[in-house]
C-alpha cells in the first residue's frame, strides 16, 4: 500500500484560534527495518502549578545518541505551549516555521496550540549531537494561564531510523491534538499485525502534571498499560522520557511501552483510551512499531515490439518480489502511464514467493497526437489511480521507465507499373531493380518484400529481386530504401499479359504441307475470341473467321465464288483480339501459289 499522508489545514480568524481539538490520525507509515527513538525538553523551569514559579524559557537542549548503523530516514519537531502560539522557532541556529498548527483549550480564556515542522535534513546532517530549540517566545501570553496551573511549553523531536540488524516492521506515525479529562479515546487504523513480538506504542503529550494522578489510566484495547518505574499505571503522564530516563520533563512526556500482550495477530487498527479525574492532558503524537512480514513488488520492463505506422505497443515484463518476507499475492495490480494517462492495466496471475519472479505481456494503446519519442511508466501495486492495495516493505520502488520510439510510417512513393508478356501463363520473370533504375540509387540499399508487414520490419526481404518470379497476378511490390536514420518506401504493380501474336506476311495455301494457311503464331490458344476480317483490294469482305475458323485462302463472304480459293495477290486485313490490351491489328498478307 502506498504511503497515505494527512495534512490538517487550519484557518485563524483574529488572535484566537477555535477551540476544536484534532482527531489524532495517520500521518505517515513506513515499513522494512524501522524504529524510532524521540529525544526533547520543557520550556518549564518547575511543573507548572498557582504555587509555582510562573516562567517560561525561551531556550531548552537534549542529546540525541545514534548508534552507528542507524540512518535517519525521517524526524518531526513538535513544539507546545500555552496561548494561541510562536509559530517560528529555531533549532540549532536554523530557523523554522510550523508546517502545521494544532491547537485545543479548556475555556476560551485558556487556549493551548502545538505546531509541526520536518527537521529531517537537520537531523541527518548533524546525526548525534546536542540539539537547542530557542526563540521560544511565550512570556508576554502566560500570565493568565499561571493562577489555574495550565502555564507550559515543550518541544520534542521523533526520529525514525532504518537498521538493518532490525525485524521487519510496520512503522506509523500518528498526530493531532486530543485531550482528557475526563475521557478520551483514539481509534488508530492502517495497522497490520502479523507478529506481535515486541510490538510497541509511544506517545508525544503536553501539559501532564507528575503531582497529579487521579483516575489517570493509560489503556490500550481495554488492558490497562503501564512502564515502570518510569510511568506507573495510576500516572502515565507524568513529565518523563522513556528512551532517555529523564524525570524532569515537566508538563510533557515522551513515553513507549510494551504492548505485545495488549495486541493480536491480526489486528488492523487499536483504540487507545485515556481516563484522567483531574489532570489536564493533550495527546499530539503517537507512534506504533509492529513486527511485519511484507512482500516488495517490482517491475521491470524487459523488452517491447512497436508496430510500425499503428499506435500499439507490446510491452513485455517481470513482476519481482525480491528483499521481500512474504508472498506478493496474485492480482496484484499493474498499470502503464504515458503523459499521466492510463494506457493500459494488467494483474499478477500467480502468487509470486519470496525472491521470485513472474513475466507478463501486455498490448497498450498510445493516444493520438502523443510525441512519437516517448516515456511509458510502468507501475506494479497499481490499481491505475496511482494507488495501491498491498502493503509493502518500500513503497517506493514501484515505478520503471521505458524510453521508446514510434515507427512512422513514411509516406510510400507509387512508382509506375511494371509488364511482362508470357504467352497464356500467369507467372513471369521481372528484375525488381528495373522499376527504380531512374533514381540513381545503390542497389545495396534496396531490399524488396511481397507486404507492407514484413517491410515494416525489415523480414521475409525477396531474395533474388533480380530473377523473381511472381506469385500472383497482378502483385504489388514493395521497396525499402535504407536513409538513416529512417527509411523510404516504394511500391510498384506486376502485370502479367499475354504475348502480342506474331501475324506473318504471307501464305501459299498449294496443299504441300509448307505455309499453307494465315498461321498467326500465338492466336489461336491464347486470344480465342479474336475475329479476323479479309478484305480484296476493293474493299469487300471476303473472309470472316474466328478462333474456331482460321483462314486457309477460301473465300467465305461476298454473293459469288464462294469456297474458291483467292487468287495470288495482297489482301486486307483487320484482326481483334478482343482484349482491353490490345487495339486490333490491321495489315496486308501476300496470298501466292
Amino acid at each position: 500500500m502506498k504511503r497515505t499522508y494527512y495534512i490538517l489545514c487550519f484557518i485563524i480568524f483574529g488572535s484566537t484560534p477555535p477551540l476544536i481539538a484534532q482527531d489524532v490520525t495517520l500521518f505517515q507509515q513506513f515499513n522494512g527495518r524501522y524504529d524510532y527513538t524521540a529525544i526533547g525538553n520543557t520550556f518549564n523551569t518547575v511543573e507548572n502549578g498557582p504555587d509555582n514559579v510562573c516562567v517560561i524559557l525561551n531556550t531548552a537542549s537534549a542529546t540525541l545518541n545514534l548508534n552507528a548503523n542507524q540512518n535517519v530516514v525521517a524526524a518531526y519537531l513538535y513544539w507546545a505551549g500555552s496561548g494561541t502560539g510562536d509559530l517560528e522557532v529555531t533549532l540549532n541556529s536554523i530557523p523554522i516555521t510550523a508546517e502545521r498548527l494544532f491547537d485545543d483549550g479548556l475555556d476560551a480564556n485558556r487556549v493551548f496550540f502545538a505546531a509541526f515542522a520536518d527537521v529531517t535534513d537537520i537531523i541527518i546532517a548533524q546525526g548525534s549531537a546536542v540539539y537547542t530549540v530557542s526563540d521560544f517566545n511565550l512570556s508576554d501570553v502566560i500570565a493568565p494561564y499561571c493562577p489555574s496551573g495550565t502555564n507550559f511549553g515543550g518541544w520534542a523531536i521523533t526520529i525514525i531510523y532504518e537498521d538493518t540488524n532490525l525485524p521487519l516492521n510496520q512503522l506509523n506515525v500518528y498526530d493531532g491534538l486530543q485531550s482528557v479529562p475526563t475521557f478520551l479515546s483514539i481509534t488508530l487504523d492502517n495497522l497490520n499485525v502479523l507478529d506481535n513480538e515486541d510490538a510497541k506504542i509511544g506517545f508525544v503529550a503536553w501539559e501532564g502534571d507528575r503531582s497529579l494522578a487521579v483516575n489517570e489510566q493509560l489503556t490500550i484495547n481495554g488492558n490497562v498499560i503501564s512502564n515502570l518505574p518510569l510511568n506507573p499505571a495510576n500516572n502515565a503522564f507524568n513529565g518523563t522520557n522513556s528512551f532517555t530516563g529523564d524525570t524532569d520533563l515537566y508538563n510533557m512526556d515522551i513515553d513507549v511501552y510494551n504492548i505485545q500482550d495488549n495486541i493480536n495477530i491480526g489486528d488492523t487498527s487499536a483504540t487507545i483510551a485515556l481516563t484522567s479525574g483531574q489532570d489536564f492532558v493533550m495527546i499530539n503524537n503517537i507512534i506504533t512499531v509492529l513486527n511485519s512480514q511484507l512482500p516488495d513488488a517490482t517491475l521491470s520492463i524487459d523488452d517491447y515490439i512497436v508496430n510500425c505506422g499503428a499506435n500499439s505497443i507490446d510491452l513485455f515484463y517481470t513482476i519481482n518480489n525480491f528483499n521481500s518476507t512474504a508472498i506478493l499475492p496474485a492480482n496484484t495490480p499493474i498499470a502503464f502511464y504515458v503523459d499521466g494517462i492510463l494506457i493500459g492495466q494488467s494483474t499478477t496471475i500467480n502468487n509470486i514467493p519470496i525472491d521470485g519472479t513472474e513475466t507478463g505481456t501486455i498490448s497498450v494503446i498510445i493516444p493520438e497526437g502523443t510525441d512519437p519519442n516517448l516515456i511509458i511508466i510502468g507501475s506494479i501495486d497499481d490499481d491505475g489511480t496511482m494507488s495501491g492495495i498491498i502493503t509493502e516493505i518500500n513503497e517506493d520502488n514501484n515505478i520503471t521507465f521505458e524510453d521508446i520510439e514510434l515507427l512512422v510510417i513514411p509516406e510510400i512513393t507509387i512508382l509506375p507499373l511494371v509488364t511482362s508478356c508470357n504467352e497464356g501463363f500467369e507467372i513471369g520473370t521481372f528484375n525488381l531493380f528495373e522499376p527504380l533504375e531512374t533514381l540513381t540509387i545503390e542497389n545495396e540499399d534496396l531490399s524488396f518484400y511481397a507486404n507492407l508487414d514484413d517491410l515494416e520490419t525489415a523480414s521475409n526481404a525477396i531474395l533474388e529481386p533480380d530473377g523473381y518470379n511472381n506469385t500472383s497476378n497482378p502483385q504489388i511490390i514493395y521497396a525499402r530504401l535504407e536513409t538513416p536514420p529512417c527509411y523510404e518506401i516504394f511500391q510498384f504493380q506486376l502485370n502479367i499479359e499475354n504475348c502480342p501474336p506474331h501475324i506473318p506476311q504471307g501464305f501459299s495455301p498449294n496443299n504441300d504441307t509448307f505455309n499453307d494457311w494465315f498461321n498467326i503464331q500465338g492466336l489461336y490458344d491464347i486470344f480465342t475470341n479474336h475475329q479476323l476480317q479479309i478484305y480484296n483490294r476493293y474493299g469487300t469482305i471476303i473472309f470472316e473467321g474466328n478462333n474456331e475458323k482460321p483462314w486457309g485462302g477460301l473465300i467465305n463472304r461476298g454473293l459469288n465464288n464462294k469456297g474458291s480459293l483467292v487468287p495470288v495477290g495482297t489482301y486486307y486485313y483487320i484482326l481483334n483480339l478482343n482484349d482491353a490490351n490490345y487495339k486490333p491489328f490491321v495489315g496486308w498478307v501476300y496470298v501466292n501459289y
